[in-house]
């Protein structure tokens, strides 16, 4: 599960490593909205966008229990973990790419750490209050820019009222200079990467990450609770799993209209937070469907060899995220490839096929020359000394 939901991530991922920042959420805004452009941010929308951020969370919050079951001092391990984990995604986001998930995960774990414990239907209570606050949040940023945006078209609007609609629609209207002057740094030298990269890091950091951490903490404390009810480790009968593909099958068609509605609207912003909040309502369901899916496929014995390759990119899903990075980075920015900006989004897509079979086939023969992937042994190292039976997260 965990390799599969490392291989999807780089499927948005590498948008914002590839194209203008804002293309991430508006393909009218760079990187094309037409034909297979526009299918690719369709299908990439409809089948990877926040599902396999939400597993791979749901399996951290999951790895959480099952590394403090097994180990002899809990707490003092995991913070040492967190402690290292922050350390390295704080190196990810500052001098490679400004997406990274890891620091959030580093913060998330410390605060979820306090429910290790607990019983799962606390942990669910949790989870749905942690889930409560994010369709709140986005339901709340709809109503605001609606109501503004009606202000707005009153005859006779105040000019303040038509001000502030005007600087919400600017923000998000391409803006040829802008873009042009960002796609220069990033196809600069690496200070002037640098130099693109770090307001928008220390926007992420500063302002993004309180706004989205209930929606990770909610994910992994969600991902405990299953832990202690079996889902993760296939304790459940069949039908239990079928029910959740199941479920997760319904979604489709659901977040191919909200695709449809938002190509409609033109990625307004006011569209924007009301399709943020109903794809998040769905987003569990889909990821859970992957990973029942999966679960389902182990258990059928089919397809071994595929699977023995997934569950290698899993084990070292750390140094596959990293690398992904590294990867994409130096083929985009100015000190590599300098492709950053010329590729369409469907074309990057080409780029994401041979990473993911890279890690398909570099995981399994590293891990039986080595036993562990490397950033995962720099992981253990910065957290110190540890049980046993840590070593596999």
């Amino acid at each position: 599960m965990r390799g599969f939901a490392v291989l999807g991530i780089l499927v948005m991922n590498i948008v914002a490593m590839g194209l203008p920042v804002y293309a991430y959420s508006d393909p009218l805004y760079y990187g094309g909205a037409h034909g297979a452009d526009l299918a690719a941010w369709a299908i990439a929308f409809i089948f990877a966008d926040g599902k396999m951020r939400a597993l791979f969370t749901m399996l951290f919050g999951a790895s959480l229990v099952l590394i403090a079951e097994r180990a002899e001092h809990p707490a003092a391990l995991h913070y040492r973990r967190m402690a290292g984990l922050l350390l390295i995604g704080m190196a990810h986001c500052w001098l490679l790419w400004f997406g990274d998930i890891l620091v959030e995960y580093a913060v998330t774990g410390a605060i979820a750490f306090i429910g290790w414990r607990w019983r799962a239907t606390a942990l669910l209570f949790v989870t749905g209050l942690c889930f409560a606050v994010t369709v709140a949040d986005d339901l709340l940023a709809w109503s605001q820019l609606s109501a503004l945006h009606d202000a707005a078209a009153m005859p006779g609007a105040a000019p303040a009222i038509l001000a502030r609609w005007a600087d919400v629609a600017t923000a998000t209207r391409p803006d040829p200079a802008a873009i042009a002057h960002e796609i220069a740094l990033y196809r600069g030298g690496f200070g002037d990467v640098f130099a693109a990269r770090a307001p928008v890091a220390w926007m992420f950091q500063t302002r993004l990450l309180p706004l989205t951490l209930p929606e990770t903490l909610g994910y992994a404390t969600l991902g405990m609770a299953l832990y202690r009810l079996g889902f993760f480790t296939g304790a459940w009968p069949r039908i239990g799993y079928n029910v959740v593909v199941a479920a997760g099958l319904i979604t489709l068609p659901l977040y191919a209209t909200l695709a449809g509605w938002l190509a409609v609207t033109g990625f307004g912003p006011v569209a924007q937070p009301l399709a943020e909040g109903i794809g998040f309502l769905l987003r569990p369901w889909l990821a859970l469907g992957y990973a029942a899916a999966i679960i389902l496929l182990v258990r059928s014995g089919v397809a071994v060899a595929c699977v023995r390759r997934l569950a290698a990119a899993g084990r070292m899903a750390l140094s596959n995220y990293l690398g992904s990075t590294v990867i994409a980075t130096t083929l985009f920015y100015g000190y590599g490839a300098g492709l950053y900006g010329q590729l369409g989004r469907a074309q990057l897509y080409l780029i994401v096929v041979p990473i993911w079979l890279l890690i398909l086939f570099w995981s399994p023969a590293w891990l039986h020359r080595f036993g562990q992937g490397p950033a995962e042994r720099l992981w253990r190292l910065i957290a110190g000394k540890s049980s046993s039976s840590s070593g596999h997260n």
